[in-house]
């Protein structure tokens, strides 16, 4: 397996990013890309997430194809055996003799938290969003997709982000063609996080997917409060005006410049009882008529030189993060 290893800056390597939901990482190996760089991420006897190198050190095997010992896990192709340091602690072939040190793969920062799988390739610069809803027994928890796109991660959260497409490319469900002004907003940047918020006339509920807590049948105001947490995550709290509340949390892992995988979270105060799928199903209808669009954009990564595109007053978000993202290091993406 050749590796893909891209020229990226220190602080993107230097971040959490999402490499898989943790339901889906069970008793055996995954293989998995961030950065261009293929990884292997496993649990320990215990439950413990790891994550190395998908690379054995004797022949180049990918570890992902092999099994999990223990707290050990084992290539497939010779037996040898790594802890979760990375160290080899076995070889089958040359038993009695010493390892050599060089038998060792690397291994990176490894958690768990909003049930999702983080990595990331060297110490990271800023924690994880706190997001006590999605710990939270009032709140009710959903996971939907993953989005794997052929775009780059800085795409598929730019779109997240732009209110202008929702009555063209959602009309129905998040906006209406009729009304399709954004209302004024201001953005302001601390660091590495964007903060603004948008209150606005949406859609109401449609009867397929009954999904928001509107309250009005006519045109129900919902307010929406972002926060942008440089470079892939957003937290974006909405209400309608009364108790009922909901929460989406996005982050989308960067697997190469010209592919992404988005993770959406969403937590809700109301509607216990819904089945989990309406909220998928919807979440799918919204992700698939975005993903036509933005695979479409050249190039696939956003141009973060703002002399690049045409922006107006409306593109203030957009505007916001390419320089936050310039300002911060995490622009400069090459393959």
């Amino acid at each position: 397996m050749l590796e893909c290893r891209m020229s990226t800056p220190a602080t993107l390597r230097a971040c959490w990013h999402p490499v898989v939901y943790a339901h889906d990482l069970t008793d055996r190996p995954l293989a998995v890309k961030l950065l261009g760089q293929y990884l292997v991420v496993w649990r320990t006897a215990s439950g413990a997430a790891q994550a190395m190198d998908d690379l054995c050190i004797h022949r180049g095997t990918a570890l992902s194809l092999g099994e999990v010992k223990g707290d050990e896990i084992m290539c497939p192709y010779h037996g040898w055996r790594y802890n979760t340091d990375g160290a080899c602690t076995l070889i089958p072939q040359s038993r009695f003799d010493s390892i050599p040190t060089k038998a060792r793969v690397t291994a990176y920062r490894c958690r768990e938290r909003y049930g999702l799988i983080w990595v990331a390739l060297a110490e990271p610069q800023h924690p994880l969003p706190e997001v006590p809803e999605l710990e939270s027994d009032a709140w009710k928890v959903v996971n939907t997709g993953p989005f794997a796109w052929n775009a780059d991660a800085s795409r598929q959260l730019e779109n997240f982000t732009d209110f202008g497409h929702f009555p063209w490319v959602h009309p129905g469900l998040l906006g209406d063609v009729s009304r399709p002004e954004v209302p004024e907003h201001t953005v302001t940047t601390q660091g590495h996080i964007l903060h603004y918020t948008i209150v606005r006339p949406e859609a109401a509920n449609t009867e397929e997917f009954p999904v928001f807590a509107n309250e009005e049948k006519q045109q129900p105001l919902r307010r929406s409060r972002y926060e942008v947490h440089l470079p892939y995550t957003i937290v974006l709290r909405l209400g309608w005006g009364a108790d009922k509340g909901m929460v989406y949390f996005f982050v989308s892992q960067p697997v190469a410049p010209e592919r992404c995988i988005g993770y959406c979270i969403i937590a809700r105060n109301y509607d216990f009882e819904q089945p989990d799928r309406v909220l998928q199903s919807f979440e799918d209808v919204i992700f698939n008529q975005d993903q036509r669009i933005v695979e479409s954009q050249r190039p696939e990564m956003v141009p973060f030189d703002l002399a690049a595109e045409l922006h107006l007053k409306f593109d203030a978000v957009a505007v916001a993060y390419r320089r936050a993202m310039a300002a911060n290091g995490y622009a400069e993406r090459e393959a």
